[in-house]
């Protein structure tokens, strides 16, 4: 609807009836476009909007009911006078009125004034709060984000309750807008941070962003590498935390998914349930789900390479039984592992998308029976269902679903390299990936920091955890303004009062 010279001019003052018919063309004749025209004290009054998006309850008690009981001719100022609605605002231009219509404004145009006024009167469609689908807590809050953006602030406005608190308004797309919120806190957040997510934003010149995922794919530093560069989450407690330590926050209307950043290759490993858990149990889980990552990513590899090239490596007595197992398969290793891991991806993806009862019971029972099935039939071994099932189950402890979605896409080039060149290979493929990851920035930041570049106080926030007297530092690889959370000092147990 954008793009026609005449829809930049002045149109008002118009007739009424010409008014209509200007609107009704435009919108192909539309029958949600509701266009009524009253007559009052001799002058002609026309209310319109777009019926489905808009709240009439409103327009009729707040606005229509008001304007018909008035004793005066009416005119625009004295409509904003004695009208106590927000948002109200005088509209001249046909492309205003167009684009108000579309993100629910109501439209007062009194015949022979020189501009319409607008009212926002949007009907705000949303869900309940409910338990949040892709990252489970066992303990901690468990509420989630939803596609409402009004809803979404408040919760981070009751977490953070802070003057410093900001949320900066931006919109983005040119065809379909949608409004996009930055979140940060004033005092802590690194300015040069803000600044770059800011240009970003405005100079981000699309039709439309249908959520803040694909928001996150146009703003990250390299939208071309397999690995995320910012954190996204659906649970509250999660973006509070990260943006009371210095990170930066985007909120997207009608997606229940956030962005944080900048974001380490070490974030997404990372779950606010680490800090409800004793130190010392949040610490081990943490590395634990480090070495998942590595388990998800060579454990096939590793036994394709062995199995293929390096034989003398495995310890006779299990060599004996391995040679036993794969005695009646008639594929080479690297195509027997293949033809596993498919099959585990269909399986995982048919549960995905069917629906929860019948999504587990395929998961289960399809495991099971196609994997016994395989056995039985020579397609694959003993030993390699094992392999195969725990590089799965590795890859499911990342609590970010991107990042585990990561490691097992990066699983299948490591196999073609380890059953053409063995541990060469892994090597190989290895050596490419961190040098990859060294180069990745996020927001302008080292992707893997804090082990490149190097910075000691900040191992004991991202690869285990200290006790609480020793996180008074923020993440000095953010560059926040303020390093100091509190005095570690302070944070100390004191002496009892009977000792």
């Amino acid at each position: 609807m954008r793009g026609s010279g005449s829809n930049d001019k002045n149109i008002f003052p118009m007739k009424i009836e010409e008014l209509e018919k200007l609107l009704k063309n435009r919108f192909e004749n539309n029958p949600d476009l509701s266009f009524t025209v009253y007559d009052h004290e001799n002058k002609k009054i026309a209310v319109f909007f777009i019926s489905y998006i808009v709240e009439t309850q409103w327009v009729h008690e707040s606005l229509v009911k008001t304007l018909l009981e008035g004793n005066e001719p009416w005119t625009n100022k004295a409509i904003l006078n004695n009208i106590p609605l927000a948002e109200a605002e005088k509209k001249k231009k046909l492309q205003e009125l167009l684009d108000g219509l579309l993100i629910g404004k109501v439209f007062v145009y009194i015949e022979g004034e020189d501009a319409a006024l607008s009212y926002l009167l949007l009907k705000k469609e949303k869900r309940s709060l409910v338990q949040a689908e892709t990252e489970s807590l066992v303990l901690g809050p468990k509420v989630g984000f939803t596609e409402s953006l009004i809803t979404n602030l408040n919760m981070i406005r009751w977490n953070i309750r802070s003057e410093n608190l900001v949320m900066e308004k931006y919109t983005v797309g040119k065809q379909e807008p949608r409004e996009v919120r930055l979140v940060y806190i004033k005092s802590v957040a690194n300015t040069s941070d803000i600044n770059t997510m800011r240009q970003r934003l405005t100079e981000l010149d699309i039709d439309n962003v249908d959520d803040s995922s694909v928001l996150m794919q146009y703003l990250e530093d390299s939208s071309r590498s397999i690995f995320p560069q910012f954190l996204s989450t659906e649970l509250p407690d999660r973006f509070c935390y990260s943006i009371s330590r210095g990170r930066i926050g985007v909120l997207v209307e009608n997606s229940p998914t956030s962005i944080i950043a900048p974001s380490t290759f070490f974030s997404f490993f990372e779950s606010t349930e680490d800090l409800y858990m004793r130190w010392n149990v949040g610490s081990f889980l943490r590395i634990l789900r480090y070495l998942s990552f590595l388990l998800s990513t060579l454990l096939t590899p590793i036994y394709v390479s062995v199995v293929t090239f390096h034989y003398e490596i495995i310890p006779t007595s299990l060599l004996v039984n391995l040679g036993q197992s794969r005695a009646a398969v008639p594929f080479p290793p690297i195509l027997e592992v293949l033809i596993l891991e498919l099959l585990i991806e269909l399986l995982r993806e048919s549960g995905a998308r069917l629906p929860t009862k019948v999504g587990q019971t395929i998961g289960i029972v399809g495991g099971v029976v196609i994997g016994t099935a395989a056995v039985e039939a020579g397609i694959t071994s003993n030993v390699l269902l094992i392999v195969v099932a725990l590089s799965a189950l590795a890859s499911f402890t990342a609590p970010n679903y991107l990042m585990g979605t990561t490691a097992r896409l990066i699983r299948f080039p490591m196999i073609f390299l380890a059953g053409t060149l063995g541990i060469v290979g892994i090597v190989y493929g290895m050596s490419f990936l961190v040098v990859h990851l060294l180069k990745l920035t996020s927001l302008g930041r080292p992707y893997l920091a804090p082990i490149y570049p190097f910075r000691w106080e900040d191992l004991n926030k991202v690869i285990f955890r200290l006790p609480n007297d020793f996180q008074n530092k923020r993440f000095i690889s953010y560059r926040p303004k303020k390093a100091i959370r509190y005095s570690k000092k302070d944070a100390r147990k004191k002496r009892d009062i009977d000792e």
